[in-house]
C-alpha cells in the first residue's frame, strides 16, 4: 500500500500546484495583458473614478431623466445572482397582462398614441434578465423624454444615442444595440 500511496499523493501535490496554482496565475496574467479592462469585468468609472456598473451587465434606471433599460426578470430586477428569464410562454396570461400594463406604462411616459407601435424590447425581459442593450428604435423614442426632463436639446440627446449604438456582433450578427448603463453615465457627465 505505502508503494502506491506515496506516489498518487506526489501527483496529486504537483497536479495541485499546476492546476490550482500555475494554470489560474498564468491565464489571469495574460487575461491581463491582452485584454485589459475587459479581464476585469468591463467596469464603469463616474466622473470621480468610482465604479459605477459594468458595460456588459445591465441596470435598473428610474425617472424620466434616464433612458429605461428593458424590464428584467432576474430576481428582483438585474440581480446577477438570480439570472433567468421568466419562463412565461408567449400565450400565458400573466405574461400577455404583464406586457399589455408596460405597453401603456411606456406610451403615456413617451407621449405615444394609445395606438403607437412599441419596440418589443421595450415591455419585454431578455433571455438572462441583464442585458444591458435596447434596440435603437426603444431608444429613439425614449429621447424626447429625456431632452424635456434634461433640459437639453433632442439633437444632442440623438447624437448621444448614436455614439453609444453598439453594431451587429462580428459585423453581421445581430441587430445594432444601445448600451443604456453607457448611455446614461454619459448623460449624468453632461449633468
Amino acid at each position: 500500500m505505502h508503494r502506491q500511496l506515496v506516489p498518487a499523493l506526489r501527483i496529486l501535490a504537483v497536479l495541485t500546484v499546476l492546476c490550482g496554482i500555475a494554470y489560474p496565475l498564468v491565464a489571469t496574467g495574460v487575461a491581463q495583458a491582452a485584454f485589459g479592462d475587459r479581464a476585469d469585468g468591463s467596469l464603469l468609472r463616474d466622473a470621480d473614478g468610482d465604479v459605477v456598473g459594468s458595460s456588459l451587465l445591465g441596470q435598473a434606471f428610474e425617472g424620466d431623466e434616464w433612458f429605461w433599460p428593458r424590464p428584467s426578470a432576474a430576481g428582483d430586477g438585474y440581480d446577477g445572482s438570480a439570472s433567468s428569464p421568466s419562463n412565461l410562454g408567449p400565450t400565458n396570461p400573466e405574461l400577455l397582462a404583464a406586457v399589455a400594463e408596460r405597453i401603456a406604462a411606456y406610451g403615456q411616459a413617451n407621449g405615444l398614441a394609445p395606438d403607437a407601435s412599441v419596440p418589443v424590447d421595450a415591455v419585454t425581459a431578455s433571455g438572462s434578465g441583464l442585458d444591458p442593450h435596447i434596440s435603437v428604435a426603444n431608444a429613439r423614442l425614449q429621447a424626447p423624454r429625456v431632452a424635456e426632463t434634461r433640459d437639453l436639446p433632442l439633437d444632442d440627446v440623438l447624437a448621444l444615442v448614436d455614439d453609444h449604438t453598439d453594431g451587429r456582433s462580428l459585423g453581421f450578427l445581430g441587430e445594432p444595440g444601445v448600451n443604456v448603463v453607457t448611455l446614461n453615465l454619459a448623460l449624468a457627465e453632461r449633468g
